[in-house]
């Protein structure tokens, strides 16, 4: 197959699309021994794509189509020519935001939430508009489409008013070659030495979004833990400013903790994993996700997890970890206080978590993902094809 990809969603690799993408096209590269891989990229972002350039051809696009609206455009309009320039014969677009109408081949996309359905106020009027409608009609264009949870095919299903098989469920994965306990646990290398952060610390990684990733509730939560317990405890945040960050800092600027609050901004991938080693528990409380991946993430490097049950959390943390409605600060803070000072506990969540991480694997992912292809493609020539298979890994959700 000569499969494309549009790549231009990644927003310089700061998202969790970037880091979907980028772990799907490692985990793949053994396919293009068989396969002929054409990954359209931003000119800007040519680097980020060095690890695949041997294997896989990168078609540089114009930086002047990264601004939302060139972007929305040069999907419509010159991804398609560029589609039948090169022969394609599925084209694999990851996003919702971006899918294509013309369908100058067999097309695949990738649905990871449908948060504007979910999360109220989540962006401006426009890009709530483009996802409730716009994004609708396109997800209905489509020869297959792909869900990273359960919970994001039945928002499909719901919103989008698509038949279940249409829909194949592939869950992210983890990269146990990153993502590994250290020998200590509390292990954090220069990452945390650079910040002059002392231990133990909660450890929160999520850009800075108000309202949808609930910082101000969690904020909220840790000055009732420190008032009630007088720990020693920080609350460390990673991740970049994003919409509403002014209203983050300007809470945390209030707060009579302040001083045990570190904003970090965004962390390099290359430092992600000692943050997670480091941690003395990772707390994700954020009120809706598509699949969610930071929590997923600190179990396989040994870090007990409080999680929030909302969208797909809970099938993913499963009972690995210690689960709260995001809206309860009290019931957060109580979490906050019961494994701040029970080590036992947090042992054994640590045990869990570390064997709920095993269950996901980006080579299964990758390997499902090329079939979905292939159906694609499939259908285009008019073969009968089984319906859309669910995931190897619906056991593990």
């Amino acid at each position: 197959m000569r499969i494309g990809i549009s790549t231009s969603v990644i927003q310089r690799g700061r998202t969790g699309i970037a880091q979907y993408l980028f772990a799907l096209l490692r985990a793949m590269q053994p396919q293009a021994a068989k396969h002929h891989f054409v990954l359209f990229v931003l000119r800007q972002d040519l680097p980020l794509f060095d690890f695949a350039k041997d294997c896989m051809e990168l078609v540089p696009v114009p930086e002047r189509m990264r601004p939302p609206a060139n972007n929305v455009f040069w999907h419509q309009i010159a991804l398609p020519r560029l589609a039948r320039r090169h022969r394609l014969d599925v084209l694999h677009v990851p996003s919702y935001r971006r899918l294509l109408w013309p369908k100058p081949c067999a097309l695949a996309g990738t649905i990871h939430d449908l948060a504007p359905f979910r999360v109220p106020n989540k962006y401006d009027w426009k890009r709530m508009f483009y996802g409730r409608v716009i994004a609708r009609q396109l997800a209905r264009r489509q020869d297959a489409l792909i869900a990273v949870s359960h919970s994001t095919a039945r928002d499909i299903i719901s919103f989008f008013r698509l038949a279940p098989e249409r829909i194949t469920v592939i869950p992210n994965g983890v990269d146990h070659t990153r993502f590994f306990p250290a020998g200590n646990a509390l292990d954090g290398g220069e990452a945390t030495g650079a910040h002059s952060l002392r231990r133990p610390f909660f450890l929160y990684v999520a850009r800075l979004e108000h309202p949808g990733k609930n910082h101000l509730r969690l904020v909220a939560a840790f000055e009732k833990f420190k008032a009630s317990t007088g720990s020693d405890w920080q609350l460390v945040l990673g991740g970049s400013d994003w919409h509403g960050a002014e209203v983050i800092h300007a809470r945390i600027a209030q707060s009579p903790f302040a001083a045990d609050i570190r904003c970090l901004g965004f962390v390099r991938d290359a430092e992600l994993p000692d943050w997670y080693r480091a941690a003395g528990v990772f707390v994700y409380p954020s009120l809706y996700e598509g699949f969610g991946m930071p929590p997923l993430e600190a179990m396989a490097c040994g870090c007990p997890v409080i999680s929030s049950t909302r969208g797909s959390l809970g099938e993913v943390v499963g009972d690995a970890g210690a689960l709260v409605d995001p809206e309860d600060t009290d019931s957060i803070a109580g979490h906050l206080s019961f494994l701040a000072t029970d080590s036992a506990a947090r042992a054994r969540l640590r045990c869990a978590g570390l064997a709920r991480a095993r269950k996901f694997d980006w080579t299964r992912a990758a390997l499902e993902t090329m079939e979905v292809y292939r159906r694609a493609v499939a259908s285009r020539v008019g073969q009968p094809q089984p319906a859309a298979a669910q995931s190897g890994c619906e056991d593990a959700l």
